[in-house]
């Protein structure tokens, strides 16, 4: 498994379903290198990361380098979190959102 950093997995159109069906639960954030909003959420998913070590996988997936997943998901707006459970979809939030909020939404899927 590739990392963007020390608890960041990269997510790819070749990985997507081997990372997904794993027993934690998984956030993947959805972002492309050009959009700020993007930008602007990259520390907190890096602090979620480090909290949710060993309890939850915390991953990322360029847009601009993966088509399929992105199209599988409808994605149309960036950044676009999922957390996946099992396999399946089980929340998403669509923009910007804090590090509160994503750490409650990954805390009802624990």
């Amino acid at each position: 498994m590739e990392k963007i950093n020390s608890n960041i997995v990269k997510v790819t159109d070749a990985n997507f379903e081997e990372i997904i069906k794993g027993d934690k639960p998984v956030l993947i954030d959805f972002y492309a290198d050009w959009c700020m909003p993007c930008k602007m959420l990259a520390p907190f998913i890096s602090e979620i990361a480090d909290d949710f070590k060993g309890k939850a996988v915390i991953c990322k997936v360029n847009i601009d380098e993966n088509a399929e997943i992105t199209d599988k998901f409808g994605i149309k707006s960036i950044p676009t979190l999922i957390i996946f459970k099992d396999g399946e979809p089980v929340d998403k939030v669509v923009g910007f959102a804090n590090k509160f909020r994503l750490s409650e939404m990954l805390e009802r899927h624990m």
